[in-house]
């Protein structure tokens, strides 16, 4: 039995993604019910590719919102709109970004893990822990004040950013705060913020940021409270906020449903495993907000791990393929952090230069790069998180036509509308083989010797638009990744 601590997004899918694969898990969380405010919004397209695989896709669709535009505001004007429809069609089933407030997107993965017969135990809360032969033997405090002790094969802290996983591993936390102090509303308003696109003002450094939500007028604004309001130390409301740019935004608020204020970090845990014991999502890495990032981020490192561990515990490969968890994920998350924290210096920091950047570069350049198909794929690519790979590290390896061992697998949009395409097989969560065009009796004879299933598609300009070699035989690991591309043989390791 595997123990999850922490009942978020990153915590659910892992239990999920373990329940599927028919491992056993508990999963607790210390708070006595889930989330009622929305935190996290966004959903990339790579998080929607690991839905697709469980079978919950197309249930996160319709009940998410799709925003189509970023809207650049300068001293109380539009200046700039940038038009992201479905910016990614042709790379992805799932060429969008969509809208899913953290608070419905975890009641709905808590009723999927529920089918499976998984429950989230609350109030639960993990008191201490250690780890003795091959058992981390847990202590648990029920809400009742009832102790538990728990023997379980692995630990997972998916328990945020004070994760007790992380502290009980001693292991460092580096990184920093940044001055500025945020708030984060949920209101119901009006003006020309209100359409259902996301609306950033980037004149000032005291910006604001206006994002789509489901129902009439509603809207999750996110901005900087008033220096002077800050410095008072009391407690804050939606009166503390610079309201200077809200109204040179023409944004009317007629109700606040929910006000918090908070300190934005950037931190990355110096080490995400130590022996039985794991860490991932906010318990490993936190960021800025800067593309919505944090969240699927989490839900990538669920999926890593999970596959890993089933594949250890259910003996077809050994412990040392866990080392490669922290390997593939933690230079990631260190670019990730790296890169927001850039891009949050940049939208925060006061000076002429910036200014000019903000005011006058920003607004011109942004939507001129984005009419241009290459630069609509790069930034597509970056925010959707299917530009991550895993070349080079651990038993990822070769390479046939542009695709190395450690890229996600490219998909190839169907012949027709209603036809199957080359992502439908990864719904076993498994290994398997893909090939495009005709298979050699060797490859097929290979594969039936290991006993991995061979899926042949019919070769295509999309195949070949792609990346794939024709002929050529990839092995797919079971989160959608190409373990080895130019897989010839059963001699070859997995």
């Amino acid at each position: 039995m595997i123990l999850i601590v922490g009942a978020g997004p990153t915590g659910l899918v892992l239990a999920l993604w373990l329940a599927r694969r028919g491992v056993a898990c508990r999963i607790i969380d210390k708070a006595p019910d889930a989330g009622s405010t929305s935190r996290a919004l966004v959903l990339h397209a790579r998080t929607l590719e690991f839905y697709r695989q469980l079978g919950i896709a197309d249930g996160v669709v319709r009940e998410s919102l799709p925003f189509a535009g970023i809207n650049l505001w300068v001293r109380g004007t539009r200046r700039a709109h940038l038009e992201l429809g479905p910016i990614g069609i042709g790379l992805t089933p799932y060429p969008m970004v969509l809208i899913f407030p953290q608070d419905e997107h975890e009641r709905f993965l808590v009723h999927r893990l529920a089918e499976t017969g998984v429950t989230v135990e609350r109030p639960v809360e993990l008191v201490s822990y250690r780890e003795h032969g091959d058992v981390v033997t847990a202590e648990l405090r029920h809400g009742d004040g009832q102790l538990e002790t728990v023997d379980a094969s692995h630990l997972v802290g998916c328990d945020g950013a004070h994760s007790a996983v992380r502290a009980g591993l001693g292991v460092d936390f580096p990184g920093g705060t940044y001055s500025h102090l945020f708030y984060v509303a949920d209101v119901v308003a009006s003006g020309p913020m209100v359409d259902k696109e996301l609306h950033v003002a980037i004149d000032n450094a005291d910006f604001v940021a206006g994002f789509p939500l489901a129902g009439p007028g509603a809207v999750r604004v996110v901005g900087t409270i008033a220096p002077e309001a800050e410095r008072t130390g009391e407690t804050l409301s939606w009166d503390d906020v610079s309201a200077g740019v809200l109204q040179r935004m023409q944004l009317v608020v007629e109700q606040v449903n929910w006000f918090s204020t908070y300190r934005v970090h950037h931190r990355v845990a110096s080490s995400w495993r130590r022996g039985r014991v794991f860490i991932a999502g906010d318990a490993a890495h936190i960021h800025s907000p800067v593309g919505g990032q944090g969240m699927n981020t989490g839900i990538g490192d669920a999926v890593n791990l999970a596959w890993k561990l089933a594949d250890v515990l259910q003996g077809r490969d050994d412990d040392a393929l866990l080392a490669s968890y922290e390997a593939e994920r933690i230079g990631f998350a260190r670019r990730l952090v790296n890169t927001t924290d850039r891009a949050f210096a940049f939208v925060t920091r006061d000076g002429l230069l910036a200014k000019f950047v903000r005011r006058v570069a920003m607004p011109w350049l942004a939507p001129w790069l984005t009419r241009f198909g290459v630069s609509r794929r790069f930034v597509f690519r970056t925010l959707s998180q299917t530009a991550i790979n895993y070349r080079g590290i651990g038993s990822n390896r070769g390479s046939a036509g542009t695709i190395v061992g450690g890229d996600r697998l490219p998909w190839v949009p169907p012949r027709a509308a209603g036809m199957p395409d080359n992502f439908v097989p990864l719904a076993s969560l498994d290994w398997q083989v893909h090939l495009h065009g005709e298979a050699d009796a060797a490859i097929s004879a290979a594969c039936e010797r290991a006993g991995l299933p061979l899926h042949r598609f019919a070769w295509s300009s999309a195949a070949d638009h792609a990346g794939y070699q024709r002929g050529a035989a990839y092995l797919v690991r079971p989160d959608g990744y190409v373990g080895v591309a130019g897989w010839t043989d059963e001699k070859e390791e997995r």
